[in-house]
């Protein structure tokens, strides 16, 4: 079977695909320039690897493809599509190379973030080109203090993935909250490129290509508007909704970003399964055993393959409800939010072990660098160090509320 139809089996197995209401026109056409990308994204995965930095030319594609303008919104020139396209969009272009996906999913989520800022930052970044990238590191360790029409930002930040083609990051970090009280919540500030360096530390063992170095701010004035109360989804906390009222900009924070930052995994897999059967279709051992009658490779690629079918099932099941609520306007039980987080954390744990058995089941000549399936093997596990994709401390979390316990995450 030629490589091109064995993604096509892949594909089919999502469910109902194209037939799906929000897979609109222009939803489609862009899936589908996303798959056609992905053999030339694989040609240059071991190159981006080695040079730590996905190519100037790849995000050029994307861009010119209108691929990052998927959840941004239409009066900014954005296509304002449901998330779901976003995260198909993201699954084939990993099923070429998992650093290009990933970097797009980080990059691409920050056009769905910056409309929930007020108007004044979002024509700060979007104003003179509304094409500009930006990256981001969310976690809380920016030191902030309170001046005159905004704050004072200092600190360090780790793995920004992508940010050598972003002109603007978002940072993390806490104020108090705006109801006076002790209590501090996640704030995320805007910052352009002359306000922050960029260290370059990311010597890892996969996603090689993110380049996701260290952010270094020292005293940069922010001003107030450009400031997000990351998880008080109301309207006050999200004061860009005045020019961005779609539903699509009242789906809560992490609902969005934590797919992601797993989804990619799934088109990885993908990816990795096709290059498993094709191998396996014409491989013969030193030892004159063919690949494709070994039992345990016939096992191998079906439990593979249904482990994908139901990732992928899981993940369009769960936003379904998400967009539900988004239109309804009403708030998920946080019961559902939990189980929907540790579902999506667990997507990248369920992928390493998949990719692990069809390493194995690769033997010996399978563990040379030529066979995409270790670049794979390497990216998954690395997509398992991200902190949204703690599987076991999110499904501590929706077990202790399950068993009466109150909410420990800050973030559902």
């Amino acid at each position: 079977m030629h490589r091109s139809e064995q993604m096509g089996v892949m594909n089919n197995v999502e469910g109902q695909g194209a037939a799906e209401e929000y897979m609109t026109d222009k939803a489609v056409e862009l899936v589908a320039l996303a798959r056609e990308m992905a053999p030339r994204l694989a040609a240059r995965a071991a190159d981006a690897e080695r040079a730590g930095m996905v190519p100037i030319e790849t995000v050029r594609e994307m861009q010119a493809a209108g691929l990052f303008r998927v959840l941004q919104p239409k009066r900014w020139g954005g296509f304002e599509l449901d998330p779901r396209v976003f995260y198909r969009v993201q699954m084939a272009l990993a099923e070429g190379c998992m650093s290009t996906a990933w970097i797009y999913g980080v990059i691409g989520v920050h056009n769905w973030q910056l409309p929930l800022f007020p108007d004044a930052a979002q024509q700060d970044v979007w104003g003179q080109d509304s094409a500009t990238l930006i990256a981001s590191t969310y976690m809380p360790v920016g030191k902030a203090e309170a001046v005159e029409g905004g704050y004072r930002l200092s600190g360090r930040w780790g793995f920004s993935s992508g940010v050598e083609h972003c002109d603007w990051i978002f940072l993390g970090g806490l104020l108090p909250k705006a109801d006076g009280s002790d209590a501090l919540e996640h704030t995320t500030f805007l910052l352009p490129k002359s306000d922050f360096r960029v260290e370059h530390n990311w010597d890892v063992l996969g996603l090689r290509a993110t380049g996701s170095h260290d952010i270094v701010v020292d005293n940069a004035f922010v001003p107030a508007h450009r400031t997000q109360r990351t998880n008080d989804h109301s309207d006050a906390g999200c004061p860009g909704r005045a020019a961005n009222p779609g539903w699509l900009y009242r789906i809560p924070f992490t609902q969005v970003f934590q797919r992601a930052v797993s989804s990619a995994c799934i088109g990885a897999f993908d990816g990795a399964i096709a290059h498993f059967r094709e191998r396996s279709a014409a491989h013969v051992g030193k030892h004159g055993a063919k690949t494709a009658e070994d039992v345990n490779a016939q096992l191998v690629v079906a439990e593979a393959m249904m482990t994908s079918d139901q990732l992928k099932l899981v993940l369009f099941r769960n936003y379904a409800r998400i967009v539900e609520y988004a239109h309804s306007g009403e708030r998920m039980p946080v019961e559902e939010r939990l189980l929907q987080r540790a579902q999506a954390a667990l997507v990248p744990k369920l992928c390493a072990a998949g990719v692990a058995e069809l390493l194995r089941a690769c033997a010996a000549s399978g563990l040379y660098k030529t066979n995409p399936i270790e670049r794979v093997f390497r990216d998954i596990h690395q997509a398992r160090g991200h902190v949204a994709n703690n599987s076991d401390a999110y499904a501590r979390a929706f077990g202790m509320v399950m068993l009466g316990m109150p909410n420990a995450d800050p973030f559902v």
